[in-house]
């Protein structure tokens, strides 16, 4: 049972979803895995497209655990959860190389499905009606009778991050006590640092620290690796490359599991067992 293409083996999600079906392998809809580049690293990430919420998948798994799903036994006792990311975070770095930019000049308007076209990343192109929408805060638009063109704007991008800095100075106090207690600086540096978690380095966490008067390495370095429920980062469960990873992992660990296993006899199916008690107690 693939819920991925590449892993064969079913998967728990659990996602806001809004009678919508997953569809994996036979085509992309409402409710689907995208393969997608990490904002911050570059690397093939999955993301989940639900009724045009984007939705980054995060991971969280106990040592030994499974689930029962009806009569099924998904022996993976992994827990995946989806969240909605702002698309403008996941678009920013293709509008940036898009527009082609050059030293001392403003790079190239370009119309949305160019811009969208990433080789080997067929996902984008299920995102346009997405992009035209969410980008056009942080971009500069022309229009050419019914063409649109876009290219990234640098005052709009800044812009656009203040608000999400403002944005988080204000949520995260009522999550958590300890962060009321920050001063501005220290708050400063810990929003930058969830920011950052999605921006890279050049330009755009530079440009943010600058107008804030941060220190670029003091903010970069309270980004720790996440591992409980990381986000949609390179190189977690998320992402293609080590859902692969972890399901080749899964089947070795199995196999030197299955030396030392016992084989049970006169296996019962759970249901019965319940069955044979109740008539017990009748």
């Amino acid at each position: 049972m693939a819920w991925y293409e590449g892993v064969e083996e079913a998967r728990l999600l659990i996602a806001p979803v809004s009678e919508t079906t997953i569809t994996t392998t036979n085509g992309i809809g409402e409710g689907s895995l995208l393969s997608l580049r990490h904002p911050k690293s570059g690397n093939p990430t999955c993301y989940f497209l639900n009724n045009g919420s984007l939705q980054e998948l995060n991971w969280f798994k106990q040592s030994y655990g499974s689930w029962f799903l009806g009569e099924y036994v998904c022996e993976d006792g992994g827990l995946y959860t989806a969240s909605p990311v702002d698309p403008v975070f996941i678009l920013l770095p293709v509008f940036q190389e898009a527009r082609m930019q050059k030293k001392g000049e403003q790079g190239k308007f370009r119309p949305l499905d160019e811009i969208m076209f990433i080789n080997g990343y067929p996902g984008y192109h299920h995102l346009l009606s997405i992009a035209e929408e969410s980008m056009q805060v942080v971009c500069e638009i022309k229009e050419i009778g019914s063409s649109k063109f876009f290219r990234l704007h640098d005052s709009k991008v800044l812009a656009w991050l203040c608000h999400k800095v403002h944005q988080l100075k204000t949520t995260l106090p009522t999550l958590d006590k300890n962060y009321a207690a920050q001063d501005e600086k220290e708050m400063l540096v810990e929003v930058v640092s969830l920011l950052g978690e999605y921006l890279r380095d050049e330009p755009w966490l530079k440009l943010l620290c600058g107008h804030l008067k941060l220190d670029l390495q003091e903010a970069t370095k309270r980004m720790a690796i996440q591992e409980f429920l990381p986000s949609a980062l390179g190189d977690t469960p998320g992402s293609s490359n080590s859902l692969q990873a972890k399901n080749a992992s899964q089947k070795k660990t199995s196999g030197k599991q299955a030396k030392k296993m016992k084989t049970e006899t006169d296996s019962q199916n759970i249901k019965d067992m319940f069955t044979r008690a109740s008539r017990r107690k009748s």
